[in-house]
């Protein structure tokens, strides 16, 4: 019998993706959930993405899904100002210049970068209220990869500000059926067969 339990989790914006912090932010813990004793996030979000997070009391997850030989992707629903072009979603898509740690610089992996329609279970936020008149388009960008901030950077390195950054899905993990800040308790095998781990 597997003691462990696996969440999925609608992640709110302006909260961060921890239970515990020594800064004045709002925590995992202000979800309205009963997380038993151990439950951690498996990857992040930072404060300013929303979407999928998943959580687990099995501290083994992390390193399998992330850091093993085989890699796992992971969709972002992605909203920028101005309209999209196909060379610039071509430029996405072939690997692009971002800066990392100490002001190296990294070229991102080939990745799936398509221009799409605002899906209907996205729901409008009052924090990035936009003007009707300003162009705007959404994009999915579905990576293997997950360099700090690496899909911000992306965007704006095709002259592209990030309105707001949606993680959708982790492999076969979507997070279409849930609102944000609800939560998902799933089986040990579900949570594995999904993430093909």
């Amino acid at each position: 019998m597997n003691e462990h339990r696996y969440f999925i989790l609608n992640k709110p914006i302006n909260m961060v993706s921890q239970f515990v912090s020594t800064h004045q932010v709002k925590l995992l813990g202000s979800i309205n959930f009963d997380f038993p004793e151990g439950t951690h996030a498996i990857g992040r979000l930072d404060k300013n993405s929303e979407g999928l997070l998943l959580l687990t009391t099995n501290s083994k997850v992390t390193k399998l899904l992330f850091h093993g030989k085989q890699p796992h992707t992971r969709k972002y629903l992605v909203q920028v100002i101005n309209k999209v072009t196909p060379e610039t979603i071509a430029a996405l898509s072939n690997g692009i210049t971002i800066s990392a740690k100490q002001g190296e610089k990294y070229i991102t992996n080939p990745c799936k970068v398509v221009i799409v329609d605002k899906p209907a279970y996205i729901q409008e936020i009052s924090s990035t209220p936009l003007h009707k008149n300003v162009k705007n388009s959404w994009l999915t960008i579905t990576l293997t990869e997950g360099k700090f901030h690496q899909v911000r950077k992306m965007v704006a390195a095709v002259n592209h500000k990030c309105l707001r950054l949606i993680r959708i899905a982790i492999e076969d993990i979507e997070v279409e059926t849930l609102k944000p800040g609800e939560v998902q308790e799933v089986s040990h095998e579900y949570f594995f067969e999904k993430l093909k781990l």
